[in-house]
């Protein structure tokens, strides 16, 4: 085994190369993963059937050899406002959507492998003998947060989610495994991070479809990000209506946390939010728009909902091309716009409210029954 000071190279060489946080656990069967089977058992995982792959309960099959877990979290937070408190300029009446804050920027699939070669590369810099070594980044059968946890990163909060009592839970995990033989971050004399959510209910009484079921337990199948990214079939209509604005995740539980209110901003320009020029996009001029609204750049924060449920598949492309919008898939973005339009309020008999029944009549003739499914319900809402 390598001694200490070699675990805290690492984490020095983490920090020089971008990550907030970096730790090293030992490859075990955790407690917390053991509890996998029960949560599958009742459903909770939805659609998500990758989920029950039985190598995300033993890290150490994963990788035949493996030794240590180097875990590394990156700060995505930025001074935008949260979900709960952002309101158009003013003005403005434009039905507005949210997007996940994670998914503003640059996919962090892409972002987060580079910086983790890059500290795979430093790993042969301090170690002459042969070893290998796996990167993942949101992209195989770990459970990063239960690995973070023990690499001494944070405790799992009652909205599920890691929670640093620095960083708040703003940031990405990503994974390196190893052959090498690391001492962990922890020492033997050392305790894990010690659960400081308290009394505290905020999350789960914020959570407008109740997903969170309990402290610590969510039932993904109600859960935003759940419906609007991972399932592919109509939302459920009863949770239409508590989906309010939402187009592409959540942030509610986070945006409500306590240990988020004074959590860092990154100055990473890679999570700053897009802006598309809609010139760029190869759409005639729409003579129903006014021409502030053409020229305008299109944003990810606080969409415009009749941008984002107008956009065809080439459209779509181009503003996904490089960012995790792309999971939701096209269609999938498409109904989702037309929900969060049918829970707007646009004042009946105005030139906006003309515009939108009209775009949602023709998305009604859709070929995609997922859009005009989505689009003839959002209609008789506000019709």
């Amino acid at each position: 085994m390598k001694n200490a000071s070699d675990t805290a190279w690492i984490i020095e060489r983490a920090a020089s190369i971008g990550f907030d946080l970096c730790g090293v656990a030992r490859p075990e069967k955790f407690p917390e993963l053991e509890l996998t089977g029960e949560w599958l058992a009742r459903g909770y995982a939805g659609e998500m059937k990758y989920l029950s792959d039985p190598r995300r309960n033993a890290p150490q099959n994963v990788m035949h050899g493996l030794r240590s877990v180097i875990v590394c979290a990156l700060n995505y937070n930025t001074s935008a406002p949260r979900s709960t408190t952002a309101i158009p300029p003013d003005g403005d009446t434009e039905p507005r959507g949210w997007i996940s804050r994670y998914a503003w920027g640059q996919d962090y699939h892409d972002v987060l492998p580079q910086k983790l070669q890059s500290l795979t590369a430093a790993l042969s810099e301090r170690f002459s003998e042969n070893f290998e070594a796996r990167v993942y980044a949101d992209t195989g059968p770990l459970n990063e947060r239960v690995l973070a946890r023990h690499a001494g990163l944070g405790w799992l909060g009652k909205n599920t989610l890691l929670l640093n009592s620095r960083l708040g839970s703003w940031f990405f995990l990503g994974v390196i495994l190893t052959t090498l033989d690391l001492p962990p971050s922890l020492g033997p004399a050392e305790t894990l991070p010690p659960d400081l959510c308290g009394s505290c209910t905020k999350c789960l009484d914020a959570c407008p479809t109740e997903a969170l079921v309990a402290p610590y337990v969510m039932d993904a199948r109600l859960c935003i990000s759940y419906l609007t990214i991972e399932l592919r079939s109509s939302l459920p209509r009863d949770l239409r209506e508590p989906m309010g604005r939402h187009v592409f995740g959540c942030d509610i539980c986070q945006d409500v946390c306590p240990w988020n209110r004074r959590a860092p901003v990154t100055q990473a320009e890679e999570f700053q939010s897009r802006t598309f020029p809609q010139d760029t996009l190869g759409r005639s001029p729409d003579p129903a728009v006014s021409r502030k609204d053409r020229v305008e750049p299109a944003s990810l924060l606080l969409p415009r909902l009749e941008w984002l449920a107008s956009l065809n598949e080439s459209e779509f492309r181009a503003i996904s091309r490089g960012s995790p919008l792309k999971r939701a898939k096209w269609r999938g973005l498409v109904r989702n716009a037309c929900i969060a339009l049918g829970n707007s309020v646009p004042s009946r008999g105005s030139l906006q409210h003309q515009r939108i029944c009209a775009l949602l009549t023709q998305l009604s003739s859709s070929a995609e029954p997922l859009i005009s499914e989505s689009a003839q319900w959002a209609l008789s809402r506000i019709q």
